[in-house]
């Protein structure tokens, strides 16, 4: 491996990664070694002495031949993995579908939940279309620092807990967060990422989301947003309009972006479709100047 770090920085409405190729296997040395997979990540993402990002993707041929057009690494930037990333796999299809590492249209992409599909909109949005959900419970009371938070967990690709506040803009994120996210009700070390959901109407919500591995605030959460589209509808008994893949649930994200989230839910309460569409934007791309390269591939003691 030689010490040319290429990479493209990408932004899915405020969250944004750096996606990088390890199809010819450049990266593997560090990609086997979880000690320096993990100072390689928190090395770039770290915001002011790195390059700044929620996370790194990178591109790896896919184990099996025909099961999908290519494959997703999800880094989290403290350097553990995460097996889905809503936002991240749509940077991801943008970035691949432009590199040409892949042809436009409909782009299967395998990650550590399964195949998810891709596809590049017109106006800027990414399509993607994720695993549908695993396990769902509702209305839970949780006890946390003196009160009682009525909450409901859900996992869309990863853990994610919705609690209802009045307003998202005062929402206790900083205090209630990294609480929540550590709660003895879920299993450690892996924990939930925290959302906090606003209803402004019908189909309309706002939400912050404390995301773990990056343990703060992120700008947007895609499977975040998810969730809260599934959970909210049914809370709140939405028209069948925001259960049937007709309107999208949308969802007014930290960055002033919005979010949009198509699900389909059948008579028995079973999601059976769950789309998201989040607005791409590409940074730039660079290659990492020598000195932080050198140190971000460094052999960790």
């Amino acid at each position: 491996m030689d010490n040319e770090v290429r990479f493209s920085k990408w932004s899915g409405s405020g969250n944004d990664f750096l996606c990088m190729d390890n199809r010819d296997g450049r990266f593997d040395e560090i990609l086997v070694s979880q000690e320096r997979l993990a100072h390689f990540t928190r090395t770039l993402c770290r915001r002011g002495l790195g390059v700044g990002a929620d996370g790194i993707v990178f591109a790896v041929e896919p184990e099996i031949e025909g099961v999908a057009d290519i494959a997703a690494k999800f880094l989290e930037m403290d350097g553990t993995e995460s097996t889905l990333c809503g936002n991240g796999t749509a940077c991801f299809v943008r970035w691949a579908v432009g590199q040409g590492i892949v042809s436009d249209g409909e782009v299967s992409v395998l990650t550590a939940a399964g195949v998810v599909l891709g596809q590049n909109l017109d106006d800027g949005y990414t399509r993607v279309c994720i695993p549908l959900p695993e396990e769902k419970q509702t209305h839970m009371n949780i006890q946390v620092d003196g009160e009682l938070v009525e909450c409901d967990y859900i996992v869309t690709g990863c853990e994610h807990l919705v609690v209802y506040v009045d307003d998202a803009d005062t929402a206790p994120v900083g205090r209630l967060g990294p609480l929540l996210r550590h709660h003895e009700c879920f299993p450690q070390p892996r924990g939930v990422n925290v959302n906090f959901v606003q209803v402004l109407g019908e189909g309309e919500l706002a939400i912050r989301t404390y995301e773990y591995g990056v343990e703060a605030e992120t700008l947007a959460c895609g499977t975040g947003s998810a969730s809260a589209a599934i959970l909210a509808a049914g809370r709140f008994d939405w028209g069948a309009e925001y259960t049937s893949n007709d309107r999208p649930v949308r969802l007014r994200t930290r960055s002033g972006d919005v979010l949009r989230v198509y699900v389909g839910i059948d008579e028995n309460d079973t999601v059976t479709d769950l789309c998201l569409e989040t607005l791409v934007r590409c940074s730039y791309s660079a290659t990492l100047c020598p000195d932080l390269a050198k140190l971000a591939l460094r052999p960790v003691d």
